[in-house]
């Protein structure tokens, strides 16, 4: 069948009119090639695209990155900038100064004159009441007391016999055997004896007073401060002999100002520092207040007792005190540069891990000249506060604890 009959002959095309004469001669048309041919152009033309694409063209660009967020800033304090809370004892003062000297001293002298036969001392020995300290010679005083002794018993036996005389002469009176007048000659010779008796016998208790005072001893126990006498030497009643101190108990004579003196009362502890002694306190107590300020000044005098029961401190250091007239034992507080403040009130920062936070306080006065600050509520023992006035460290921040 032709399927180009339809079609005049001018209208058909070359292929047209070969394929009717095809048909006209009974063989099939020609069918067309060249969709079949543009198929395979395109599907080659795909997988040469594919393969250089997977091969040989360079990769697409990457895709770029998100920008990393910035770290967080972490504040970097160092560690004496911050402080654990502890239970502390705090103070209000009143300052002191003066020389310490022995509260028991004295320099001992001879009571009686004579030859010191022995010194049995010398400045740094310590001796215990009642040792020998110097001896004098007491041959002259046994002498003199045995005088003394001799002496009152004879008048004693004077005056036996005279009161023996007088009670016989009252015997004879009594009987009319003797005058009335022997009675009273009698009577007086009797009490002369007897008052000449009690003399004596006061003679020979000072004959033995003497005796003993020239065995000089020790009137308490102490450290021998000096010595101003030789064997040998000849000395008169009133010579000095030896000094001696006893250190166990000083006494700080200080002075304070007049308008702190109010404040200053007998029984109170006082933190003493001695020259010498830098890194070492002693705990007195105030034993004396004067009623009356230093003629020419503006202090008052404080006396001020220590107990040295091992014999470190010496007489006549120079020693600074501080008066305790105020005390709060076992309080809660912090430097007072650690408080701040805002809009919500006073807080501290407190280091929780690594951050610091803010912690409100209810602070109380003020101790050590105002260093130190109470708080009444709104810390804990064991918490660390920054102490130091850091403005750059805020509520909130990362920190770091460091040792530079």
């Amino acid at each position: 069948m032709n399927e180009y009959k339809g079609k005049p002959e001018w209208a058909q095309s070359r292929r047209e009119k070969a394929n009717a004469a095809r048909i006209a001669e009974g063989l099939p048309p020609r069918r067309r090639r060249w969709p079949w041919v543009l198929l395979i152009l395109i599907v080659l033309g795909i997988a040469g695209y594919v393969a250089y694409t997977m091969f040989m063209a360079p990769p697409p660009p990457a895709a770029p990155e998100p920008e990393p967020e910035p770290a967080a800033l972490v504040m970097q304090i160092n560690t004496f900038e911050v402080a654990t809370v502890t239970p502390q004892r705090l103070t209000r003062t009143v300052r002191v100064s003066g020389p310490m000297n022995p509260l028991r001293q004295t320099q001992i002298s001879a009571e009686v004159g004579g030859e010191v036969s022995a010194v049995n001392v010398r400045p740094g020995d310590r001796v215990e009441q009642g040792d020998v300290l110097v001896q004098i010679s007491t041959r002259d005083l046994e002498i003199q007391l045995e005088q003394q002794r001799s002496t009152a018993e004879a008048t004693r036996a004077q005056l036996e016999l005279a009161e023996s005389q007088l009670e016989r002469t009252r015997t004879l009176i009594e009987r009319g055997l003797a005058p009335s007048s022997g009675l009273e000659e009698a009577e007086t010779q009797a009490a002369a004896l007897r008052a000449n008796l009690a003399a004596l016998d006061s003679g020979v208790t000072s004959a033995e007073n003497a005796l003993a005072k020239a065995t000089i001893t020790a009137p308490f126990a102490g450290i021998i401060s000096s010595r101003s006498v030789q064997p040998g030497q000849t000395i008169g009643a009133g010579s000095g002999l030896v000094g001696l101190v006893d250190l166990s108990v000083l006494e700080f004579q200080a002075s304070a100002p007049v308008s702190a003196s109010t404040s200053v009362a007998t029984g109170q502890d006082v933190m003493v520092t001695v020259e010498g002694f830098a890194n070492r306190s002693f705990v007195g107590t105030v034993s004396g207040i004067s009623p009356v300020a230093i003629e020419g000044t503006r202090s008052i005098p404080i006396f001020v007792t220590l107990e040295n029961e091992d014999g470190l401190l010496r007489g006549g250091m120079f020693a600074t005190g501080q008066i305790i007239v105020d005390d709060a034992p076992d309080a809660i507080a912090v430097a007072t540069p650690a408080l701040r403040e805002d809009d919500e009130g006073t807080y501290v920062l407190v280091v929780e891990g690594d951050r610091v936070v803010r912690r409100p306080v209810e602070v109380g006065p003020q101790w050590n000249n105002g260093d130190v600050t109470q708080i009444l509520s709104g810390l804990e023992a064991g918490e660390t506060v920054v102490s130091a006035a850091l403005p750059e460290v805020n509520p909130g921040d990362l920190v770091e604890l460091v040792d530079f």
